[in-house]
């Protein structure tokens, strides 16, 4: 017989978050110990430690380092609860007395910081929370909750990764995949919606801009790849702004440029790194097509060297499955309060949780308020723009935005599985 709902969410929403300061040492833990993607050694073995204690049935080095959590309570439908891992190459600087002081060795063999700028110490503390409350309330529920820890979103790859080494058939497929991703803008207590396109596609390009080198004082025996990088640099940005159709939104970002190394040496070549947003498959066609026309024709232009132009990481754009959104928000405004819930505009920031949409999986990913509603109001009258996600000075006001966060998935989930 199942459990009249409305009780039940009007539980879930007055109870006091269980063992909170447990919750709150987890966070503080995992934001100081942050870890590059595909390095989240460490953290996924304490992921992996606080699933067991909820007594799911844990795997490990799924995709690497995913972790993949089974909490079975009987007969019902499968529900997937996902977390990211990793952190960012970013040297803190909030000042907070947890702050990161960790520093590492990337890819390129570079010594970085390391810091928790995208909030993913947030989503996974709610991840435990949220498995916490299901194993300790498995009376009021039935059916098959998996818990997914996935590494290298900053990479966009370990979606990727983890389908790729059976998550979808060596354990049991989903019928409705959930997510959460923090806001740096919306007040705690509250929750955010996007129904449909949420999050664009994202592809990572690279660039060789060649040349020919020499002495800096004899530019007519040289062919300069710092000016034909310079050129292209403001070219591509035509491709968007006099090439994709203004109704189709498209970003081309050069987030990284390098070359040479002396004043008056012209180098052999300059190295850029891009990405580019899209939502719709055409468009980011369209986009590489203009990015590979442009850099060699100006190297024709210049009689240069041709280009090299590569394509790296991507992923689609996170599309949440609008009949699935419908179904959802209601169970978060039980718990939360209509006036905690908010539709918002889709963002050219991507993710790779759509790829959870793998063979028809409906997906839902929701935003979560992570600022406190004085600093939020005090931003909007001086006129300020508040640190955003991936900024060194980013850092949610943790207690209330984990509160908020276990709840509301919490009550998401209890909505999809029959209730004892």
């Amino acid at each position: 017989m199942r459990f009249p709902a409305l009780a039940l969410f009007v539980a879930i929403a007055a109870a006091p978050m269980a063992r909170a300061d447990e919750l709150l040492d987890l966070y503080k833990h995992l934001h100081s110990h942050p870890e590059l993607s595909f390095k989240e050694v460490k953290t996924s073995e304490r992921i992996a430690e606080e699933l067991r204690k909820a007594g799911a049935e844990v795997t490990t080095c799924v995709g690497k380092t995913g972790v993949v959590g089974v909490l079975k309570n009987g007969q019902g439908p499968t529900v997937l609860v996902r977390t990211d891992l990793d952190a960012l190459p970013i040297v803190e600087q909030t000042g907070l007395a947890f702050a990161s002081t960790v520093t590492t060795t990337d890819d390129e063999g570079k010594s970085v910081g390391v810091m928790h700028a995208c909030g993913h110490d947030i989503h996974m503390t709610c991840f435990v929370g949220t498995a916490r409350w299901l194993a300790t309330h498995r009376d009021r529920w039935s059916g098959t909750v998996v818990f997914v820890g996935q590494p290298a979103e900053e990479k966009i790859g370990g979606a990727k990764a983890m389908l790729a080494d059976g998550l979808y058939t060596r354990f049991p497929k989903p019928d409705f995949a959930l997510a959460i991703h923090v806001a740096h803008d919306l007040e705690t207590g509250k929750v955010a919606y996007t129904r449909g396109p949420a999050m664009a596609s994202s592809t990572s390009m690279d660039i060789v801009v060649r040349g020919r080198g020499g002495h800096g004082a004899m530019p007519q025996n040289t062919v300069d790849p710092i000016v034909l990088a310079a050129a292209l640099v403001l070219d591509l940005q035509t491709i968007v702004s006099r090439e994709v159709n203004p109704l189709h939104p498209a970003v081309v970002t050069v987030g990284s440029i390098h070359g040479g190394s002396k004043h008056n040496i012209i180098p052999n070549d300059v190295r850029l790194q891009l990405t580019i947003r899209s939502y719709r498959p055409d468009v980011r066609a369209q986009l590489i097509e203009g990015i590979e026309r442009k850099s060699k024709a100006l190297a024709d232009a210049h009689k240069a060297p041709a280009p090299q132009v590569l394509i790296n990481d991507d992923t689609p754009a996170t599309i949440n499955t609008p009949t699935f959104v419908d179904r959802v928000v209601p169970s978060l405004k039980r718990a939360l309060g209509d006036t905690n819930i908010e539709v918002v505009e889709p963002t050219m920031g991507a993710e790779d949780f759509g790829l959870f949409s793998t063979g028809g999986v409906p997906i839902f990913m929701f935003r979560l308020g992570t600022i406190p509603p004085a600093r939020v109001a005090e931003a909007t009258t001086k006129g300020e723009t508040l640190p955003s996600l991936h900024s060194a000075l980013y850092h949610p006001d943790a207690a209330p935005s984990i509160e908020t966060g276990v709840k509301a998935m919490t009550a998401a989930v209890i909505d999809l599985l029959p209730v004892k």
